[in-house]
């Protein structure tokens, strides 16, 4: 059996390593140019396919039937070959969206839902928003409901982001504001990098639901992987698969005083989970081509946490990643969506009087119990998980990964 998945910019897809746990199949990647595609499918050299964008709606041409879902969605994202050679397209979207809906324990019926876009994407979402009974409204940018009438839809109970506003690389944009949405229950993004988009971060700020599209695309890929084998899957192996990769992209990210041991214990949690490691204050020296006490005598702080913000916007947008902060990050509120949006933050304790100097400028000007006052709920803010390293490096790893 020959399966994959077939697109047109396919690096960084998760579609093989998810594959790989839910079947013995081979499973690669076609990456097709569009005056490619007729010749794909005339050869018909798979078993079984997904597909991506920007093919969902032209493969339904190549297809000889399709399964209820696919035709009544007008969208193909997975097609089987027949023994007889024969192609069918089915929709595993809609399961897959309707899993996560499941997941993020939203109620929907005779509610009022946003969707933002009105693509392939949006289509599939409004299927199983319909199907449970809510009210939707489809957002778009030039329709009848568009982002400039937002306020005539405040009662919005929740808002489902079907469009690529925010996604990697382009982070840090949104494409609505929640304020306008007091009665807002809950924001799902189809995006799952970042992990939370600004879009996500700000219905947590809030309190609010927030899931992103990573339960999704391992739902669906279940859902293909029966088409494929023919064999029924638990649903249980979402679930698993699912908290494997959510593992695995995140950044383990070390905040802490100056001196606690962030970049010697980052090192070996890079070591052991086999991540890249990167310091981010050996990346400030790199991109202005000085040292950090040079950029304090030159400009001062307030200089030095202007580079600081723009390096850790690049470096957190990164994903399975371990990242050693300046002590001092978190001085700077603008940093924790950064640090947040695809990070796990760990707080290092130790003791301050273990804490060295040299080399670290407001170390040397300061008092470091006084600063360590000042900054501690600073560091208890940011922090997702807090772990003492007053013990050997290896300890502290190990009590880190098992808190993860």
């Amino acid at each position: 059996m020959n399966c994959g998945l077939l697109g047109r910019h396919l690096t960084h897809s998760y579609s093989p390593q998810i594959h790989s746990h839910l079947g013995t199949y081979p499973y690669g990647l076609f990456e097709i140019e569009p005056e490619d595609l007729k010749d794909f499918f005339t050869k018909k050299a798979f078993d079984g396919i997904n597909i991506t964008i920007p093919y969902k709606k032209a493969a339904v041409s190549y297809c000889d039937s399709l399964s209820p879902q696919a035709q009544r969605l007008g969208s193909v994202n997975t097609v089987v070959k027949t023994e007889d050679g024969k192609l069918i397209g089915h929709n595993t979207d809609y399961f897959g969206f309707a899993s996560l809906l499941q997941k993020s324990t939203l109620s929907v019926s005779g509610k009022k839902v946003l969707v933002l876009g009105s693509g392939g994407a949006s289509v599939t979402v409004e299927a199983v928003l319909h199907e449970q009974k809510a009210d939707v409204v489809i957002i778009s940018r030039n329709g009848e409901n568009n982002y400039q009438n937002l306020h005539l839809h405040k009662d919005a109970s929740v808002i489902v982001n079907a469009t690529p506003v925010g996604m990697y690389p382009n982070n840090g944009v949104s494409p609505v504001d929640l304020s306008l949405f007091p009665k807002l229950e809950g924001v799902i993004d189809l995006i799952y990098n970042p992990a939370r988009t600004k879009l996500l971060l700000e219905a947590e700020s809030r309190g609010l639901i927030a899931e992103n599209g990573l339960w999704m695309l391992v739902a669906q890929a279940k859902e293909s992987a029966e088409w494929f084998t023919g064999a029924k899957i638990s649903d249980d192996k979402i679930s698993h698969i699912y908290q494997l990769l959510k593992l695995q992209m995140e950044n383990l990210i070390l905040i802490g005083m100056p001196g606690c041991g962030k970049s010697t214990v980052g090192k070996r949690l890079a070591e052991i989970t086999g991540r890249k490691f990167i310091d981010a204050d050996a990346a400030i020296t790199e991109k202005v081509g000085i040292s950090i006490p040079e950029i304090f005598a030159k400009g001062g702080e307030n200089a030095f946490r202007s580079i600081e913000i723009s390096v850790l916007s690049e470096i957190c947008k990164g994903s399975g990643l371990v990242i050693a902060t300046g002590g001092g990050c978190v001085t700077k509120k603008e940093n924790y969506p950064i640090l947040h949006q695809n990070g796990r933050i760990i707080w290092l304790k130790r003791d301050i009087s273990a804490l060295p100097t040299d080399g670290r400028p407001l170390s040397q000007s300061n008092d470091l119990t006084e600063m360590y006052h000042k900054r501690a709920p600073l560091y208890q803010s940011f922090a997702d998980l807090t772990v003492d390293n007053n013990a050997q490096q290896e300890e502290t790893a190990e009590r880190i990964l098992g808190g993860l």
